[in-house]
């Protein structure tokens, strides 16, 4: 299915006139959902059971109506993320509500094709949905530089931005707004750590003391189709608001807003220690001559875990872990770096974990 007839079946999903648009992977089909289902998006499973996430019309009415609020209006949006990815989708469904026609790369993604589509868009109003990886490329590339200052704003989310990325992003005059949700909240529905209109935000103890973030509000996914258990499990009610319970720990800032620590499992116990593999990735990438980092923990027999991480760098090893002991408490130096050109991504533009979780243990087995 072709973006146009994708657009028309979403169409008619939005107006009650079709069956449900179902978005995963594998493909696009048009199922039987519950009534008021306009989209299921879905998981391939390739990393644990398969999700088939609902989201009714009213709720990506919501989102759709809470996002021209707070990006100041309506626009035409250029489509650079696969459609099975929330973000995508949302790209269209957005674009349906607001009446303008999308815009698409020709080809895969690249410097040359965003760029490309970005300067054949003639509405005066544009939007872009990227995640860091993606700007990250970009930014390496200046020629793409003036297309990405045509937008509106670039919405960014889909993984963590690293405040080196945002802060070069912002001195090249690109209006970037960080987002942060999942397919269970219609995408994105915190901006630059502020809920949308309408989006309820709360930090709430899981049983380790961690600071789990829940959302609420009109954007929330009806549940999981035909998965009643994982429904009752993630989504849940308090004080007659419904909530959905996320896999991240957040912490509100000093002027209050939310700031994303990662996610719960990415918490790592080394030597008894806790270590957030977010706050090490970042504190790499804040090292001059590194450009990307993954981190992640793998199983030892002294550590119990330890820390590993793949960069994409121009130092050599030996001066990337000098580098790295310097800025670093003892126990959160990677004991192992694996030197990578580009860090290998999904599809959707996410950094793929579980290709470079098995380098890493390739790597750290050669030792």
């Amino acid at each position: 299915m072709n973006t146009q007839e994708l657009l028309t079946a979403l169409a008619a999903a939005l107006a009650d006139e079709g069956p449900a648009v179902k978005i995963s992977p594998d493909g696009v089909e048009l199922i039987e959902a519950p009534e008021g289902i306009a989209l299921v998006v879905g998981t391939s499973g390739s990393t644990g059971a398969p999700k088939q996430t609902m989201l009714s019309v009213d709720a990506l009415a919501a989102s759709s109506m809470a996002t021209a609020l707070a990006l100041g209006g309506e626009g035409q949006w250029l489509l650079a993320l696969p459609v099975f990815y929330v973000a995508g989708a949302q790209v269209l469904i957005r674009s349906l509500f607001a009446g303008t026609r999308p815009a698409e790369l020709h080809g895969d993604f690249s410097p040359e094709s965003f760029s490309a589509a970005a300067t054949e868009m003639t509405d005066p109003i544009r939007y872009t949905s990227l995640v860091p990886t993606q700007l990250a490329r970009l930014l390496d590339a200046p020629e793409s530089w003036p297309a990405l200052r045509r937008f509106n704003a670039v919405l960014l989310g889909g993984a963590p931005a690293s405040e080196q990325l945002l802060a070069r992003a912002r001195e090249l005059g690109i209006k970037v707004v960080t987002t942060y949700g999942s397919a269970e909240t219609c995408g994105g529905c915190v901006y630059d750590g502020d809920p949308l209109e309408g989006v309820e935000l709360a930090l709430r103890p899981d049983s380790a003391g961690q600071q789990v973030i829940w959302l609420g509000g009109a954007v929330l996914a009806e549940g999981y189709l035909d998965d009643p258990a994982r429904t009752a499990e993630t989504f849940q009610t308090f004080d007659n608001t419904r909530w959905y319970r996320t896999s991240d720990l957040g912490e509100w800032d000093e002027r209050g807003a939310l700031r994303v620590l990662g996610r719960a499992d990415d918490v790592l116990i080394t030597g008894g220690l806790k270590v957030s593999a977010q706050a090490v990735a970042d504190s790499l990438r804040g090292i001059e001559g590194v450009h990307e980092a993954f981190v992640t923990g793998l199983e030892d027999a002294e550590w119990g875990q330890k820390v590993v991480a793949a960069v994409v760098s121009e130092l050599a090893e030996s001066a990337l872990h000098q580098a790295a002991a310097g800025i670093l408490a003892p126990h959160a130096v990677p004991k192992t770096f694996l030197l990578l050109k580009e860090l290998p991504l999904l599809p959707q533009g996410k950094i793929d974990r579980q290709s470079l979780l098995e380098q890493l243990q390739a790597k750290d087995r050669g030792k």
